[in-house]
């Protein structure tokens, strides 16, 4: 609205007006730069010298000076990074591309953000190299628990170190580079990172940024070569398309179809009815508020004594489209239990934080990876010279109380994830709740 403000008093020739609204518009947090250097309206405005967005420097200074200027303009908690750019900027010319991610990726990192983040163009192969294993952090170690054809036979290992690194240490430098609202959303964060060897390797862990050597438990170590990874390929639950993955089928219910947006499935031995939202979307074959008038649909005819909602895969989505769910879900007679975890995010953790303020569900898992008040959005500006893309929040869900300062949203029953539990394919937080005598939720 200022924006337009600005374009209406910039045609009427009232330039002091309209550079007054301009400033209002970048000091609200206007975000689409290129529609104010682009934009007829404005064109008077960008030939005078109080024009505010300046030509950048050429090469990486460019980048630096947009980088600072628009996280401290764009950061919903006011913050300057003015003191970390300089000390980033008299060596910026010699660092590797990956060395100038990783710098700009730690600056961001530091801003509470669980959304924050600084990606590489999807076009630069070489900045997206990482073994193909999927690594996964249960509280008994870090193991693999998927692979490409060639290297299946690392199904199961537990690593203990990269390239004579120990695990801890990897842990902690990984750890600098990922944003987070908490710790257990980190720990999602940093284990996806794991296979990232250009990133290992400008972090001084990887000795080479097209390879690393695992150390095992079982005493060998087997040097492992990388290749570019897609988002597709690395986002990909249980496991990649083509890959080999630990379990044979039938894989337990919260593994089974954990790449579909939202499912559900009657289990009527346990006198149950689960259903599980891995992300807030409108699947194109079933939106969302079709498939929740299905679901509570069947929950009418079915009426089973338990309703299980598993979120413990999901990283979020679209806010808004839970509502028609939460409606139908405050006015449910039925026991409910909600599963979650590190990797219950943004959307899905709105989704949490509501189902906990407004009915009388237990919830059972690991803590959530975010707050029940957060910081997030994506809505990423790119570096013009290294054409990264960096995502700094400009929004505020205060979806619990204003004096809700919890970190994150704790489980009623705490279910950790184990890697025994995982080999047998057991799921600890659906046993807790089969395992729970009739009635223990009260309103």
């Amino acid at each position: 609205m200022v924006h337009r403000v600005a374009q209406c008093r910039a045609r009427l020739g009232d330039l002091d007006g309209a550079f007054d609204a301009l400033r209002s518009a970048l000091e609200l947090g206007f975000r689409d730069l290129d529609v104010l250097v682009s934009d007829p309206h404005l064109a008077a405005l960008r030939q005078d010298e109080r024009w505010p967005l300046a030509p950048l420097a050429p090469g990486r200074a460019g980048d630096l000076e947009l980088f600072a200027r628009e996280v401290k303009r764009r950061a919903f908690r006011h913050t300057s990074v003015d003191a970390e750019v300089e000390l980033l900027r008299p060596g910026v010319d010699r660092l590797s591309d990956a060395e100038f991610l990783v710098g700009l990726s730690r600056i961001v990192a530091a801003l509470g953000d669980g959304h924050a983040r600084v990606d590489p163009p999807a076009d630069r192969a070489d900045l997206h190299l990482a073994v193909p294993l999927r690594f996964e952090h249960f509280t008994d170690g870090v193991f693999v628990t998927a692979a490409a054809p060639e290297q299946a036979d690392l199904l199961g290992a537990e690593v203990l170190a990269f390239d004579g690194v120990e695990l801890d240490e990897v842990l902690a430098r990984v750890d600098r580079i990922v944003g987070r609202d908490n710790a257990y959303g980190a720990l999602a964060g940093v284990t996806r990172k794991l296979p990232r060897t250009t990133l290992l390797h400008a972090l001084g862990v990887a000795r080479h940024d097209d390879r690393v050597t695992l150390w095992l438990a079982a005493g060998t170590e087997v040097t492992v070569p990388a290749r570019p990874v897609s988002k597709g390929e690395s986002d990909a639950r249980p496991c990649p398309p083509g890959w080999s993955f630990l379990l044979a089928p039938p894989l337990p219910l919260y593994l089974r179809n954990a790449g579909a947006p939202y499912w559900y499935t009657d289990q009527p031995d346990d006198d149950l009815l689960y259903v599980q939202i891995n992300s807030v979307t409108d699947d194109p074959a079933e939106p969302f508020a079709a498939f929740v008038a299905g679901l509570f649909a069947d929950l009418a005819r079915r009426a089973p004594r338990r309703l299980v909602i598993d979120l413990r895969w999901n990283e979020g989505g679209n806010t808004f489209l839970t509502v028609p769910f939460l409606h139908r879900l405050v006015a449910y007679t039925g026991e409910i239990f909600v599963v979650i975890g590190r990797h219950t995010l943004s959307a899905a953790q709105n989704l949490s934080t509501m189902i906990a303020n407004h009915t009388p569900a237990l919830f059972v898992g690991e803590p959530t990876g975010s707050s029940p008040n957060f910081v997030g959005e994506t809505a990423p500006f790119e570096l013009p010279h290294s054409r990264f893309q960096v995502n700094v929040s400009d929004l505020y869900w205060q979806t619990s109380w204003p004096m809700d300062h919890r970190t994150w949203l704790p489980p009623d029953l705490y279910t950790p994830p184990t890697f025994a539990a995982y080999a047998r394919k057991e799921d600890p937080a659906l046993d807790a709740i089969r395992a729970l005598s009739p009635g223990i939720i009260c309103e």
